[in-house]
């Protein structure tokens, strides 16, 4: 079987993107592995018209309206690997193998959770990494932020803007330089700098931070950012990354280091959320598009 366009990835930024080459009459097939990166997420939010839904109805609705596009296949398949050139790649599935001029990466990150007692049970329940996401649902508890570096105590001032209690904690692993310890003060924000021994529940909610010397800290609610792999697959394309990590990929084409594979969504961005990726994949859509199209209307296999 062969195709015009084989995204790996069905989440928003794969969804987004198969509807638009859908609706550009592009043969497209939408491989999703259903190991959704947000697993643990009750709602989302933030995504005009939908905000609320659960992430499997957004899924469900998302591929019910490819279905009125022909073109257009989904299946519950991961793509395995990636084989070829532009106009020739092949694509192994876990099902058999298919063939596509192009290749658009939706696969989003792999989140490296620290190993703090407790931190992996919480993750997606008391732990999140977006206050627009989930803060506006917890407003006016005890938020506790996780800081791994110097640069990112910016962020606890941040969290203000939903309550008057934030604690930032750096785990004991660097020291609170002065300046930036009287800006979180003077912004109403506690500074704990002792390390983090676990993570203590109560009916399946975050309760207290545990310290290694006994102590503990009522807590609602940790923001953290974990650091962020990129899955096997794109790791087996050999692409040029970005000094953080993500892939790096032409600001106005959306395509990657390997001539004829796009990237979409948080693979190829810090900047993260259901809305964000769909955007992405609306972008990455057009441009590919556009480029497959000239390609084969100029070697005359334009239908």
């Amino acid at each position: 079987m062969s195709y015009d366009v084989v995204i790996a990835g069905g989440g928003p930024a794969g969804l987004a993107a198969a509807l638009m080459l859908g609706r550009a009459r592009k043969r497209v097939l939408l491989c999703d592995a259903g190991t959704p990166r947000n697993a643990a997420a009750v709602h989302v939010h933030g995504f005009v018209t939908r905000d609320g839904i659960t992430p499997a109805e957004f899924r469900r609705i998302g591929r019910q309206q490819l279905e009125a596009y022909p073109a257009v296949e989904a299946r519950d398949v991961r793509v395995e690997e990636i084989a070829g050139e532009r106009d020739a790649f092949d694509v192994r599935l876990t099902t058999g193998r298919v063939e596509a001029r192009r290749i658009l990466l939706c696969t989003g990150m792999i989140d490296e959770v620290p190993e703090i007692d407790g931190f992996r049970a919480l993750w997606g329940a008391s732990i999140f990494q977006c206050p627009y996401c989930h803060g506006w649902e917890i407003q006016n508890q005890r938020f506790g932020y996780l800081a791994t570096k110097v640069e990112a105590l910016e962020f606890p001032l941040l969290l203000r803007a939903w309550t008057s209690e934030v604690t930032a904690l750096t785990d004991g692993k660097f020291a609170v330089p002065p300046e930036a310890g009287a800006r979180l003060t003077a912004g109403g924000v506690r500074i704990e700098q002792r390390p983090i021994a676990r993570l203590v529940p109560n009916g399946g909610h975050l309760e207290r931070i545990e310290f290694a010397d006994g102590q503990s800290l009522p807590c609602d609610a940790l923001f953290a950012h974990p650091r962020q792999r990129q899955g096997d697959l794109v790791r087996s394309l050999g692409l040029v990354l970005d000094e953080t990590g993500y892939v790096q990929i032409d600001a106005v084409q959306r395509e990657t280091s390997v001539p004829g594979i796009y990237a979409a969504g948080d693979l190829a961005s810090a900047v993260q959320g259901a809305l964000v990726a769909a955007a992405s994949g609306v972008q990455a859509a057009t441009r590919l598009n556009h480029a497959l199209t000239v390609d084969l209307a100029i070697t005359g296999a334009l239908a």
